[in-house]
C-alpha cells in the first residue's frame, strides 16, 4: 500500500502515539507515502485514498490528518501515468470526498504541494504547512486545466490575486505568501497536526457536520457555464496538452500552437 493509516485515540497527552484497545479511534492520518515520486498521484492512488477517506469517516473518525511522506506533500499528477477520463474520475472522485467528510480534515503540508498537490490541499478544511511549504498550478505549461470547482475554491481561499497568479503567470507562492493571502492557517509540523486534530476531535461532532454543510453549501457552486465546460474538456484533448506531456518527458521547452 502506498497510502497508509493510523488511528489515534483523541485523549490528552503527547501526540503521536499508538491507539489503545479501550479509546476510541478518533484522529486518522492518512499518509501519501511514494516519495520515489515525491507523492505524486495516478488512477490508483487517487482511487486508494479515496476509500482511506471513506473508511475514516465510516470507522468513526472525528478528524483527519492528511499528509506526504519524505520531503514533498504531493508534486501533483504522475506524468508517467495514463491521462484521461480515468485519472480525471478518480482525481475529482478523492477529492470531493475529502472535501465533503463531515468532519474536519487537515493538510498538514510538509513541503511542495504542486498542481494536483495544492488541489489536495484545498480540498482539506484546514492547512498546516511546514517552511518549505509551497504550492503552484503550473497547467498552462502543460497545457492542461483545473476544473471550475478548484478555480472557484481556490480564488476563495487564497484571493483572486493570488490564483491569477498562480493559473496564468504559473507562479508559485512560498508559506510567506500563502500564509498572507488566507491559504495556511497555521505554521507546523506532523506532530503540530496532529495535537490540533486531538483539539478539534474532542469538539461536538454534529455541530461539526453542520458547519461542515453550511460551508460548503455557501462556499462551492457546481455551476460552471457550457462555454467554460466546454473550453475546459478541450484543454485535455488537445494537441498543445500531448506537447505539454511530450516536452516534460523530454526535458524540453514545450512549443504550444493552440490547437
Amino acid at each position: 500500500m502506498s497510502i497508509h493509516t493510523i488511528k489515534y485515540p483523541a485523549t490528552e497527552g503527547q501526540y503521536p502515539r499508538p491507539a489503545s484497545s479501550d479509546a476510541p479511534p478518533s484522529v486518522w492520518l492518512l499518509t501519501i507515502d511514494r516519495p520515489d515520486r515525491r507523492n505524486a498521484l495516478d488512477v490508483a492512488h487517487c482511487d486508494e485514498l479515496r476509500r482511506a477517506i471513506e473508511a475514516a469517516v465510516a470507522g468513526g473518525a472525528r478528524c483527519l490528518v492528511l499528509t506526504g511522506t519524505g520531503s514533498a506533500f504531493c508534486s501533483g499528477a504522475d506524468l508517467g501515468g495514463v491521462y484521461g477520463d480515468a485519472f480525471r474520475e478518480s482525481l475529482y472522485g478523492m477529492l470531493g470526498a475529502l472535501a465533503s467528510a463531515p468532519i474536519p480534515t487537515i493538510a498538514a503540508v510538509n513541503g511542495p504541494a504542486i498542481g494536483a498537490g495544492t488541489q489536495l490541499a484545498i480540498a482539506a478544511d484546514l492547512r498546516i504547512c511546514a517552511s518549505t511549504a509551497r504550492f503552484g498550478v503550473p497547467t498552462a505549461k502543460l497545457g492542461l486545466a483545473v476544473d471550475f470547482w478548484t478555480v472557484r475554491r481556490l480564488s476563495l481561499l487564497a484571493g483572486g490575486g493570488a490564483t491569477r497568479a498562480l493559473l496564468l503567470a504559473c507562479e508559485e507562492l512560498d508559506i510567506d505568501a500563502a500564509e498572507r493571502a488566507g491559504l495556511v492557517q497555521r505554521r507546523g509540523e506532523l506532530t503540530d497536526a496532529l495535537e490540533w486534530a486531538r483539539y478539534l476531535a474532542g469538539l461536538a461532532p454534529l455541530t461539526h457536520a453542520y458547519n461542515k454543510l453550511a460551508l460548503e453549501a455557501a462556499f462551492e457552486s457546481d455551476v460552471a457555464g457550457l462555454a467554460t465546460v466546454a473550453a475546459f474538456e478541450a484543454c485535455w484533448a488537445s494537441e498543445d496538452f500531448a506537447e505539454g506531456r511530450a516536452a516534460s518527458a523530454e526535458r524540453r521547452p514545450p512549443n504550444f500552437t493552440g490547437r
